[in-house]
């Protein structure tokens, strides 16, 4: 095989379009999932609602994507990834311009809800994508870009969201972020390369396939990481505005948005992460972005604002840096079927933003930020200890060379 039919490697042209397509489709993802999150007091407002009712807005997207996506992995496998990433990125921007445009609460619901499921057709496959078209000395740093441009289109996202709801309202901002959402898939559409490493696999059945992965001994740990660290990120980031917008804080809608520019530290420290691992090894390094984590929850229910901005400052770096190490793990580990393997990592990774984000809701309106901070930590708990029990799981020897001693990182 020519060269230049192979897996694309760091420094060639091919690498840096499908790594700066990958900024784009990490980009519209997480602004058009997450737009809403900065705007969810002023949905309580505005609709008389609690602050677990406002998350709906989150959850009721986050919830359908973490389904849809199961389903995405597999049609990915049989039909190829790329044209199914256009469709998804085109159609969720359109929901989100309707969005912008419904009146009533039960209708933004329902278009969120359109949006989760249209948005499925991304994650699981762009991570499969990267996995098969990279080659494996790469495959880390790769990943870890992807997630550094999903931690720009999140901060991104709620940040103009924020802006511009401050001075025209939350339509007005929603109808931005959509617009950006639809550049998003006509840029991706113009820069991702053709696959080269896709072989359509129809002919597997799907539970079969799950029930091979579970027998691994890493990637149920894996997805269970993916369910926990994701319940703490959107937690923080959910109620915080909450507790910023009123007293002894009271800063402006505007100045909440501010916060999000954070998000710039996670897309360091993904990348940071995920090349550090994969110099010095996964299961030697994961739990230190986990520690970090919990350190800032921590530090988050001090009443200092500069603590408080800190800590969130914190658990954004320990949660971009430990999911860059676990989806680059799984994508390792889900040999011969990286799609579902992909697809069932992200399924409980959003099925935590959905169904922790709003247990969480119920935590800061019967306790405030302390109880937000308890059931954070106590999630933070839970995902070292799956850390230290992932340590300890033998690594599985290169595909290149079947026989040899163990050498995954």
């Amino acid at each position: 095989m020519p060269a230049s039919d192979g897996p694309l490697r760091r420094g060639t042209p091919a690498y840096r379009r499908l790594t700066l397509a990958m900024l784009f489709a990490g980009f519209s993802t997480f602004s058009l999932l997450y737009s809403v999150q900065p705007l969810l007091p002023l949905f309580a407002h505005d609709y008389a609602l609690s602050a677990e009712g406002a998350s709906l807005a989150v959850s009721l997207a986050t919830g359908p994507l973490a389904v849809g996506i199961l389903f995405a992995g597999i049609l990915s496998d049989r039909v190829g990834r790329r044209p199914l990433m256009v469709w998804a990125m085109f159609l969720a921007g359109m929901l989100t311009l309707a969005a912008a445009l419904v009146p009533g609460w039960h209708a933004l619901l329902g278009l969120r809800l359109l949006t989760g499921i249209a948005l499925a057709g991304v994650p699981a496959v762009a991570m499969a994508y990267v996995a098969e078209e990279v080659d494996v000395a790469s495959v880390g740093a790769a990943m870890g870009l992807y997630i550094a441009g999903s931690a720009i289109g999140g901060m991104g996202g709620r940040l103009v969201a924020s802006l511009v709801a401050d001075v025209a309202g939350w339509r007005w901002a929603l109808g931005c972020v959509g617009l950006a959402g639809v550049a998003m898939a006509e840029a991706f559409r113009r820069l991702a390369p053709p696959s080269r490493g896709f072989v359509a696999g129809g002919g597997g059945s799907p539970i079969a396939g799950a029930a091979a992965l579970f027998r691994d001994r890493a990637l149920p740990l894996l997805y269970a990481e993916a369910f926990v660290l994701m319940g703490v990120f959107v937690t923080v980031y959910n109620y915080a505005g909450f507790r910023l917008l009123a007293p002894p804080y009271g800063l402006s809608q505007a100045a909440v948005g501010l916060v999000f520019l954070l998000y710039i530290l996670g897309s360091a420290s993904s990348a940071l992460f995920g090349s550090f691992a994969g110099r010095v090894g996964r299961r030697r390094v994961f739990w230190l972005p986990i520690v970090l984590l919990i350190a800032g929850v921590a530090a988050s229910a001090a009443r200092p604002l500069a603590l408080v901005v800190g800590g969130i400052a914190l658990v954004t770096i320990g949660f971009f840096g430990a999911h860059s190490i676990a989806s680059a793990w799984v994508g390792r580990r889900a040999v011969g079927n990286r799609g579902q393997g992909a697809a069932l990592y992200l399924f409980f990774y959003y099925l935590g933003s959905s169904v922790l984000g709003s247990a969480g809701g119920i935590a800061w309106t019967h306790a405030g930020w302390r109880g937000v901070t308890l059931f954070c930590l106590a999630l933070g708990g839970i995902a070292l200890a799956l850390a230290v029990l992932l340590a300890r799981i033998a690594p599985l020897p290169l595909p290149e060379a079947p026989n040899a001693a163990p050498v995954e990182p």
